[in-house]
């Protein structure tokens, strides 16, 4: 029998051989982990490199394509940073090779407030037109901001923003240019309405002015007809000048009643020379308006004259002031009336829808300016325009405006 020591080495020994075995097992299954995941190290760097390579592929064609827009582009990190801008971009700025680091830089250079356009916009994706004046003259460019966030989700990421630049020059001139023809052409209608509106009138005038030169008994009547004539012509001039103008000054508060009682009386010579009792009348009370006194009078003597006109030698025309008061009787403290009566020939019911348009004439013998500007004045003071008509027994109408 072999000695304990011997025992004990042999088993240590089996022992030790079989911790061997183990880890050459354990040696080969690493290995082969080494190499599987050797193999799946070489596939992804190929599939990256692959990826960078398409991504680098996407980037120039983008950056092909934004260079090649006929529009500018620039990117604007949140600290004012341009981070790109495309050639189109820089020769609208007229920036050349010039540094473009920061938007302030940039509006500095070109002269156009890109920096301050940003900072009102705020991210609301707004547009707006700016001139500038280079050594090629005077350009128009129409910038429009658009927010991103770089980084995914909102509230995460740094925000940026795209400013798009386009060169609207030849739509600024031509829209210059259609203005241009449009007032020309409005000066020309003005013209020729004047021309049409006064030639007649001033043929009597001047009978009238030679009448009194000459002197004799009717001296005082002439007078009258001539004042007459005079405030007609300055009622059409005032309609044209009205219709094809830009309004009246701002209003003011007035004593309406008062207003529309002086305006009567600069109409009475025309209601004389008519033939044409003119009255006026109020309930007494004061009626504040926010309202401009050359508006109202010209309203007024365009309301009195196309009564008169329509109105036969005899007639009445009323015009009175009052508070509105409703169908109970009660009355309207924010609204006053002002009511034009007439006992002329009334107004066809046909004609009714058309009576308030410019160039519209029941009869052929006047411009058709002055109820539109009727309409335009009383729209001008808050207020509205109403009409009844009765063939043959008279027309009424009725202007309504807040009072103060």
């Amino acid at each position: 029998m072999a000695p304990p020591e011997i025992i004990a080495l042999a088993d240590a020994f089996s022992v030790f051989v079989e911790a061997s075995s183990r880890l050459e097992g354990s040696y080969e299954r690493l290995q082969a982990e080494v190499a599987y995941l050797s193999h799946e190290l070489a596939n992804r760097n190929s599939a990256l490199k692959a990826s960078l390579a398409e991504n680098e592929r996407v980037h120039r064609a983008l950056q092909q394509i934004v260079d090649s827009m006929p529009c500018g582009v620039l990117v604007v990190e949140c600290d004012s940073v341009v981070t790109m801008i495309n050639p189109e971009g820089r020769k609208l700025l007229d920036l050349g090779s010039s540094a473009a680091g920061d938007l302030e830089t940039i509006s500095a250079h070109s002269g156009l407030d890109l920096a301050g356009f940003l900072r009102r916009g705020s991210g609301r994706e707004e547009e707006q037109e700016f001139c500038r004046i280079s050594e090629t003259g005077r350009r128009w460019l129409a910038v429009h901001e658009r927010s991103l966030l770089d980084g995914g989700k909102a509230g995460s990421g740094r925000r940026q923003t795209i400013l798009i630049l386009r060169d609207v020059t030849p739509h600024k001139q031509a829209e210059l240019e259609r203005e241009r023809a449009r007032k020309a052409t409005a000066l020309s209608e003005v013209a020729t309405t004047l021309a049409h509106e006064i030639r007649n009138p001033l043929t009597s005038l001047e009978l009238f002015a030679g009448l009194i030169a000459t002197g004799g008994e009717d001296t005082a009547e002439w007078v009258s007809h001539l004042h007459a004539g005079i405030r007609s012509l300055a009622a059409t001039v005032n309609n044209v000048l009205s219709f094809h103008g830009v309004g009246f000054s701002v209003l003011a508060p007035l004593d309406l009643t008062a207003a529309i009682r002086s305006s009567v009386e600069f109409a009475r010579p025309i209601a004389s020379e008519a033939g044409v009792t003119l009255e006026f009348g109020s309930d007494g009370s004061g009626v504040q308006v926010h309202g401009n006194g050359g508006a109202l009078q010209q309203m007024v003597l365009n309301m009195v004259t196309n009564a008169i006109r329509h109105t036969h030698k005899g007639g009445r025309v009323r015009v009175e002031v009052r508070r509105l008061t409703n169908s109970a009787g009660v009355e309207d403290t924010d609204h006053a009336v002002v009511r034009f009566a007439d006992t002329g020939s009334g107004i066809l019911p046909e004609h009714l829808p058309e009576i308030f348009r410019a160039g519209f004439s029941g009869t052929g013998n006047s411009s058709g300016l002055g109820l539109a500007v009727c309409q335009q004045i009383v729209k001008q003071h808050d207020g509205e325009i109403r009409v009844t008509s009765v063939p043959g027994l008279g027309t009424t109408f009725f202007v309504e405006l807040p009072t103060v």
